[in-house]
This record gives C-alpha cells, sequence and structure tokens, in this order.
C-alpha cells in the first residue's frame, strides 16, 4: 500500500508542534494514524481526544503494521524506533518530506515552487528577509519552515512561492525535496552529537541544491565545494569580492547580480542593516534565491532598505558612555560567533554554554586581535577558556562559575566569579555577573557582545531567554 494511500497505516513519532502538524495532513487525506512518544505526558492529550496512540516498545512490536513511520525532524536515525523502521524497511519520511509530496501531487492545488535555505548560520535572516523580497516584488509568498509555521500548516493557504527555512535534522528526512531554488550559505561543526560525521552533516545540506536552480556561498571552502556536484541545471554562488559570471557580489559599494543577469546592480551595501560581513552575504544569498525567480532589483533594494534582523541576532541592548552593547544570543555555534565578532573592532566577548562537539580553536584564532577581554558562562565556559589561552593568552578572562562548580578552579590568568546556584533564576544571576564583569573591561569605542558560540540549555530555556538575561542585566547595570 502506497504511504499516502487513504486507509494507509502510518506511525507518527514525536508529539509536539510537527507531530501535530503530521497529524492534521496524513488525518486530512485518510491515512490510518497512531502516534508515538517517548514521554507519555505529551501523549496524553491526544489519547483523551480520540487519537490512537502507543509507547516506543510497542511500537517496534509492532512495526510490520505500518506502511509509513512520519517522524519530527529532531528524533535520530538512532533513535530505537527509526532504527527498528529502517531495519524492518519501513519507510521514514519526516514532515518536510511528507510537505514536499502533498504538494507536488497537488493535494493543496497547483504546487508551489519552494525557495530553501539551509547553513549553518544566518538561515533565519536570510530566509526572512527573502520572503520580504518575494513580497515587494508582488509574489505571493509564505514564510515557512525551520521559521515561523511547519510547511505542513500552510500549504492551504493561497501562495506562489514558499520561503523555507530547513535545518539539517528536517533535510535528512527529505530525501526526494527538489525545491525550485535552494542555498547553502555556509557550513561549520554544528549539531554532530545528532549526525554521525561531518560528511553526513554537509550531505544533509547539500540536499538543497538538487532543484532547479543551486545557490552556494563561495567565500565558505565547504559550501562552495558543494557547487561542483550539485545536480541542480542552474549553478549560482555569492561572493563579498566583485563577482564573475555566475555569481553574485559586491563592486565599489554595491550588491551587483551576474549570475540572473548580465550585470545588473541590486543596492548599496551601506542600506543593509544587519552589521559586518554576515549582513552583505546574508543579504546576496537571498538576493540570488529572489533574483532566481525574476524579482526585479528595484523590490529587492525596497526590501532591503526596511529590513530589520530579527530578536536576539546582533540586537543593539544599549549605547552608554562611548560603549555598545549587542545581543547576539543567536550566535550559537563558534562559525557564528566569528562572524559576528568579526562585525565590531575592539569586543569585550561574552562566550559560553554548550558547544555540541564543536571545536573553536580556528575560530578564536581569527578573533583573538578583535578581543579586549572575555566573560565566559556555561557548562563548556572552560574549553573556550583553554581556546583562548592558547590563540589569545593575552586577553584577559573571566570564568562565571555557578555554586555547583565552586569546587573547580580556572587555569592560566582566568580569574573566577562565584555565583550562586540556588533558586529558578540562576541565567538571571550569571548575566549579571557576566555584564558586571564586562562592564570593567569596556572603554568608550568597544562592544560588550553577547555572541555565546554555544547553546543554552545548561542555564537558560531558550536563545531568546538567555538574549533577555542578558539585556535586563545591561539595563540593570546602566541605572
Amino acid at each position: 500500500m502506497s504511504p499516502l494511500s487513504v486507509g494507509a497505516p502510518v506511525l507518527i513519532v514525536g508529539a509536539r508542534v510537527t507531530g501535530r502538524a503530521i497529524l492534521g495532513a496524513l488525518t486530512r487525506f485518510g491515512a490510518v494514524t497512531t502516534l508515538c512518544d517517548d514521554d507519555p505526558e505529551m501523549l496524553r492529550p491526544y489519547a483523551e481526544s480520540g487519537v490512537a496512540t502507543v509507547d516506543p516498545a510497542t511500537a517496534i512490536g509492532r512495526l510490520a503494521d505500518y506502511a509509513l513511520v512520519a517522524t519530527s525532524p529532531g528524533f535520530q536515525p538512532s533513535a530505537p524506533v527509526l532504527a527498528a523502521a529502517a531495519a524492518a524497511g519501513v519507510p521514514i519520511w519526516g514532515d518536510v518530506e511528507l510537505a514536499w509530496r502533498l504538494d507536488a501531487a497537488g493535494c493543496y492545488g497547483t504546487p508551489r515552487r519552494w525557495l530553501v535555505v539551509t547553513g549553518t548560520n544566518g538561515k533565519t535572516t536570510t530566509t526572512s528577509m527573502l520572503h520580504d523580497m518575494l513580497l515587494a516584488g508582488g509574489r505571493r509568498s509564505l514564510l515557512c519552515g525551520n521559521i515561523g509555521d511547519p510547511v505542513l500548516d500552510v500549504l492551504e493557504q493561497p501562495a506562489d512561492l514558499l520561503a523555507v527555512e530547513l535545518s539539517s535534522f528536517q533535510l535528512f528526512w527529505a530525501p526526494s525535496l527538489r525545491p525550485e531554488a535552494g542555498v547553502v550559505l555556509n557550513i561549520a561543526e554544528d549539531h554532530l552529537y545528532w549526525h554521525s560525521s561531518m560528511a553526513d552533516y554537509t550531505a544533509a545540506k547539500a540536499r538543497v541544491l538538487g532543484g532547479r536552480v543551486a545557490v552556494v556561498g563561495l567565500d565558505d571552502p565547504r559550501s562552495a565545494a558543494l557547487l561542483e556536484t550539485a545536480g541542480a541545471p542552474v549553478r549560482a554562488g555569492f561572493r563579498l569580492g566583485e563577482p564573475a559570471a555566475g555569481e553574485l557580489g559586491v563592486r565599489d559599494g554595491q550588491l551587483v547580480d551576474r549570475a540572473f543577469a548580465d550585470d545588473l546592480p541590486l543596492l548599496p551595501a551601506a542600506s543593509i542593516a544587519l552589521p559586518g560581513t554576515v549582513g552583505v552575504l546574508d543579504t546576496l544569498a537571498a538576493a540570488a534565491l529572489a533574483r532566481s525567480v525574476e524579482v526585479p532589483a528595484a523590490a529587492i533594494a525596497t526590501a532591503v532598505s526596511t529590513f530589520r534582523p530579527g530578536r536576539h541576532r546582533s540586537e543593539v541592548v544599549a549605547v552608554a558612555d562611548g560603549i555598545t552593547y549587542v545581543d547576539d544570543s543567536k550566535a550559537t555555534n563558534p562559525h557564528a560567533a566569528e562572524a559576528s565578532v568579526l562585525a565590531y573592532p575592539r569586543v569585550v566577548w561574552v562566550a559560553g554554554g554548550l558547544l555540541k562537539g564543536a571545536s573553536l580553536d580556528a575560530e578564536v584564532a581569527r578573533i583573538a586581535s578583535r578581543l579586549v577581554g572575555a566573560v565566559l558562562i556555561g557548562r563548556d565556559r572552560q574549553e573556550v577558556a583553554e581556546a583562548l589561552s592558547r590563540h589569545a593568552p593575552d586577553v584577559p578572562v573571566v570564568q562565571v562559575v555557578t555554586g555547583e562548580d565552586a569546587g573547580m578552579h580556572a587555569t592560566g590568568d582566568t580569574s573566577v566569579t562565584k555565583v550562586d546556584s540556588a533558586g529558578d533564576v540562576l541565567g538571571v544571576r550569571v548575566m549579571t555577573a557576566a555584564v558586571a564583569a564586562a562592564r570593567e573591561w569596556a572603554r568608550p569605542g568597544d562592544t560588550v557582545l553577547l555572541a555565546p558560540a554555544g547553546a543554552s540549555f545548561d542555564q537558560f530555556s531558550s536563545y531568546a531567554d538567555r538574549g533577555d538575561a542578558f539585556a535586563a542585566a545591561v539595563r540593570a547595570a546602566l541605572r
């Protein structure tokens, strides 16, 4: 039986937002669904509303009963249910794969043209900017994927184009995706706890390049290498320098398109709100996808002139006494933190968190000349301290140590600030201490920059919570 046939039995793995979207889509088209999750409490409300549910161990014993396993993207291939399904030869689709197949089959009317953005860093900004460019060009566009609503939740809405942000997890479970155009912004070590290797992580990202148009960031060696093997008939790249034929780039302060036009000026680089080279690169990437569907240069320029990055993305919190305080809590890996630091000439760097298996030696070596001090927080702060000791030994460092780590001692010239871990506002106290330490070094012209290089879940509920705590600490310190 085809997994999309009416009456097809489908096991849905994951009962949160994505699982709910999968359930809704499959139910609409007549599948017989059963919902599975590791957390019984997540299943309870579904069971009470009449949805069939099952625990993972029981599901494994019944895999022969299912025509398809539809999974939420956060589940790794090694998850017991998914590993057992793969071994039994049961197809496994993610929500993006399901959305792609349903849309391509005309289940929601005329199939949309998908414009897909992926990469280690800059996905959300680029996708948001692309969506604005499409709207400015008079196109009916929907913003979805890893940003906003799941793709499955927007397909019923009228649109011609989808601006879709996809993570490596989503792409891993979407093997048949062939978008109208796709871009790989950059590739750096990230999520190696989920993917078995850098090669697998890269291969997942490269799935966006198999449609009609493939676009890659040429200044990033790993993404640039993907262009040669991309399956798309139209290939383009973008770079910070002057573009060759088939590229977008920068000439005399202007962004220029030589990929989808002979030599078309798009907009002044000075009109981009996001600071540093990362803002230019994200704009070039968004413009490349917009140009691939013939959005005019004037619409692209209009969209960029009014675009503002989302919260916690190089967000200026305050300027006082000549010191600028910037919240870039979304810089959750070393590659993103490097780009953030390099946007400013002199930085007091607030960093640390969960490094997710990534090394940061190379990044620290490249930003060392910009640092006037570093304040380190979070579980993996010692790894950051050791990288600084190796590659920026003259940069003063403070580690903010919580109560449970009070027995730990910093090495070298690193000093320690201890914070009581009792209560439910640990993150607030950590960030208050971090900002106080940063202000000791900051001088007029400096930037106190939260660009953690790690995930937030050791001390905060999310990167947004971490950024909010930083902003609150800054405002309190400046009163």
